[in-house]
């Protein structure tokens, strides 16, 4: 089982869009991606932004986006 849940996770990266603005994420599919692709810069050498000695790169990966330690930003915020 995931923890934090989807639910957490969504209210996170959610809580800092203004009202009356469409939500950053609005499916599981979103933070499946989100934290699937930062675990796969762990893997290739990103050091991770909590400590999290001994865990999995997924596991860190879902640590940081729930400390809001990392972003998801939309296809137009993009760099």
């Amino acid at each position: 089982m995931l923890h934090p849940s989807y639910t957490d996770l969504m209210a996170v990266v959610n809580s800092e869009v203004e009202p009356g603005e469409q939500p950053v994420v609005q499916s599981r599919y979103s933070i499946v991606m989100a934290t699937s692709k930062r675990a796969r810069q762990i893997v290739a050498g990103e050091e991770p932004l909590v400590n999290g000695c001994g865990k999995k790169p997924l596991s860190v990966a879902i640590d940081e986006l729930y400390r809001s330690k990392v972003r998801i930003v939309g296809d137009e915020e993009e760099v």
